[in-house]
């Protein structure tokens, strides 16, 4: 007899739809498994014979072909199990075929019989539902992921029984509760708020416009200045995810398998130095995201950035510069969103004094231009915001009053994106750093002593294209934090001192 099963299978960010076909006749008994199955696709001969005898139900002894259509897409991961189970039952006429729901039918089992978490779940599911599935069986351990989804009729399980039961009609389990998204979570990051950080005036209110505006960001200063410090500090004051952004976020991860229920928070991500370069941009044998990808919507802090190999840093230039990455591995492309906010923190020579007020440095200038030369002109020219951290004075640190909480800079935060987002969405951008050049000349006009300021700074500090645009979007976002509707010489001014490398260090 033969049974077919609905599934769904995930290439990238999409699902794909996936028929479980199983046809069972007599013969010498065998397990053959086709439709360009990887090697968790085959193992699951092993699992679902468990399962199924540790579930109550006969493992038949006949000849069994299971065929995963379309033939011509590779099916990946642990999560027919499930489907393939189930259609064996029907095959055997342990199960009636007809009485099956006609449900998408998604999860690895154990040898218990119990049905276990499978990753890309959420992006399978919001795919299946535009496809026009509504009907969905999905493990127990995936409903945090699946609770904001509208349209959908999900059943969480959590054995091959109670599957087997709620797709009979033997056993009424309530469809979980779909919920309106709301997030008005307050975040708990009493450790490192922006009223711990004692001076640093400048470098607080590079980052309040780094956050505001979604701009780049890299730090210069000798160690122990609290570029760091500076860094862990910005999450406090990142502006709410929109539904739409938690979902695009949520969706990467859950590929990743890192999705423990759904995102509220935006994504802080900083891997170590000695990360590769498919660490970092993504890739491996099943072309998953990178961290990049990872900090989609969030933060990826690279510190001590010279410490990176130069090959590993490179690859950051077409994502910072495009939004989205395109990982190719052998038969498999595809494209991932990349759309972070970059705050890198560097030394300004080896001994890390080169430039401060209060320490010399001891490195001659050949090592100085080697060290500053780990970066390319144009890695840097994608950095919207260069700013010089110095040391901390006694005297500041001795004083007992905090500074401005983070509380507070939020707010002025979130005010500065519902402006951008009012402008930007109609043009389906959220925040300044997302302009295009036809965007920058619809809301960045300025004028006429602005337009002398630009021209002396360009022709001075010998400033890129790309580096005059972006010192327009950061005046852009330093008007949007004054509430201001057009830029002033004032914002153009503040905007120009922060390009501390093109300034002073000239790299």
């Amino acid at each position: 007899m033969l049974a077919v099963i609905k599934s769904y299978g995930l290439k990238g960010l999409e699902g794909f739809p996936v028929s479980a076909e199983i046809d069972m006749h007599s013969g010498i008994p065998s397990y053959d498994i086709v439709g360009l199955a990887d090697t968790a696709v085959k193992e699951s001969k092993e699992r679902v014979r468990s399962a199924m005898k540790n579930s109550g139900y006969q493992y038949p002894v006949a000849a069994v072909v299971v065929n995963l259509a379309p033939a011509d897409i590779k099916k990946e991961g642990s999560l027919y199990d499930l489907p393939i189970a189930i259609g064996m039952l029907a095959a055997s006429k342990q199960i009636p075929y007809e009485a099956l729901k006609k449900a998408v039918v998604l999860g690895e089992l154990s040898l218990n019989g119990k049905v276990r978490k499978v990753n890309g779940l959420l992006p399978m599911i919001i795919t299946a539902v535009q496809q026009g599935e509504k009907v969905f069986v999905i493990p127990k351990e995936n409903v945090g992921e699946a609770v904001f989804i509208e349209g959908a009729t999900i059943y969480p399980v959590e054995t091959l029984r109670e599957a087997v039961e709620l797709l009979t009609g033997q056993k009424d389990i309530p469809p979980l509760t779909i919920r309106s998204w709301k997030n008005d979570l307050e975040f708990n990051h009493s450790d490192n708020d922006f009223k711990y950080i004692k001076g640093q005036y400048a470098a607080k209110r590079a980052m309040e416009i780094a956050v505001a505006g979604g701009h780049n960001i890299i730090m210069i200063g000798p160690p122990g200045a609290g570029k760091t410090m500076l860094a862990r500090a910005v999450p406090s004051i990142m502006p709410n995810l929109t539904f739409e952004e938690a979902l695009e976020v949520a969706k990467i991860h859950s590929v990743s398998g890192q999705l423990d229920g759904f995102i509220y928070e935006r994504p802080f991500r900083t891997p170590h130095h000695s990360s590769t370069m498919v660490a970092l941009t993504g890739g491996g044998n099943k072309a998953r995201p990178g961290e990049i990808s990872l900090a989609h919507n969030g933060v990826l802090f690279l510190d001590e950035l010279p410490e990176y190999s130069r090959q590993t840093l490179e690859t950051l230039r077409q994502p910072l510069e495009d939004g989205v990455i395109t990982v190719s591995r052998n038969a498999v492309s595809v494209t991932y969103p990349a759309d972070f906010m970059l705050i890198a923190s560097m030394n300004p020579c080896p001994c890390g004094n080169y430039g401060s007020a209060t320490a010399e440095c001891t490195c001659t200038a050949s090592q100085i231009h080697r060290y500053l030369n780990k970066l390319s002109g144009p890695l840097l020219d994608r950095i919207d915001i260069h700013i010089e951290v110095d040391n901390v004075g006694f005297g500041e640190l001795q004083e007992d009053a905090f500074a401005e909480p983070s509380a507070v800079i939020r707010e002025r935060v979130n005010k500065a994106r519902e402006i951008q987002l009012a402008r930007l969405s109609p043009y389906g951008r959220r925040c300044n750093a997302q302009m295009t050049s036809a965007d920058i000349k619809r809301f960045c006009k300025t004028d006429k002593q602005s337009a002398e300021l630009l021209e002396n700074s360009f022709k001075k500090l010998n400033l890129t294209a790309r580096a005059y645009n972006r010192i327009l979007k950061v005046a852009r976002t330093i008007a949007d934090l004054d509430g201001a509707e057009n830029i002033a010489v004032k914002h153009v001014a503040e905007s120009l001192q922060y390009r501390q490398l093109d300034r002073k260090y000239r790299v």
